[in-house]
């Protein structure tokens, strides 16, 4: 429904377009659903996506199963992108770590995620983590329209922690810092106390070596002195002066 909507599609099946545009470049693409105009207008081969919204989704390609409202998305499969909520919606104080997290891009997705199988280029922090020594924590309340309780809470500058460590930090999509990322905190102070826990075992392990040579040294002392003690003297005669 709309002007050239589904106009490219040759093989596709289950689609659904409503709107100028709407599906237009779909050629294969199975059961995805487009209202708006414009709506996954970029799609080819991309399966079960759903876009609402004008130009929803343009930049969905060839990806299966993403959701874009009001948005452009990206082309990433199994994903879920919303507008207006990164940019426009007020901040939620003391969201639980384990709450959904949205990206400057609008990415809904969740942000405990660590496993290995997400990961690349893997190797340990070192000296990475010192740049710690160069925060400034501080002590704030959140703007009354944020935070109405006005409660007293402890923590770190964005835009401080952007000077001293650019990749510590959230930024919106104007690219100013927004938010901490306290979690990669964690990690590299966690990361600076092992280096500590190590250099106080390695100074155990000396003391316990310079102890093990101080025992040493006592009882060979000791036993020098009970020599000293028992040993005695050869009387002189006055045949031994000759």
């Amino acid at each position: 429904m709309g002007a050239t909507a589904l106009l490219g599609n040759s093989a596709g099946g289950g689609n659904t377009a409503v709107g100028s545009g709407a599906l237009s470049g779909n050629t294969t693409g199975d059961s995805n659903t487009a209202i708006g105009n414009g709506a996954l207008g970029s799609n080819t081969t991309g399966s079960e996506n759903v876009a609402l919204g004008e130009g929803a989704g343009i930049d969905v390609t060839t990806a299966t199963n993403v959701i874009c409202i009001g948005t452009e998305g990206t082309n990433v499969n199994n994903s879920c992108f919303i507008g207006n909520v990164y940019s426009n919606v007020q901040p939620i104080v003391g969201m639980d770590p384990d709450s959904v997290t949205i990206t400057s891009a609008g990415r809904l997705g969740r942000g405990n995620v660590s496993s290995r199988r997400y990961k690349h280029d893997i190797k340990p922090i070192a000296e990475a983590s010192e740049v710690l020594y160069a925060l400034k924590p501080v002590s704030f309340r959140f703007n009354r329209e944020y935070d109405s309780t006005q409660t007293l809470a402890f923590g770190l500058i964005a835009e401080e922690v952007a000077e001293a460590a650019p990749d510590l930090v959230g930024r919106n999509p104007s690219g100013e810092p927004e938010s901490v990322r306290y979690e990669q905190i964690n990690a590299m102070l966690l990361n600076e106390f092992l280096k500590e826990h190590r250099k106080v075992d390695e100074q155990g392990a000396i003391i316990a070596t310079q102890q093990k040579q101080i025992e040493a040294l006592s009882s060979g002392l000791e036993k020098v002195n009970a020599q000293l003690s028992t040993a005695s003297l050869p009387r002189l005669t006055s045949g031994s002066a000759q």
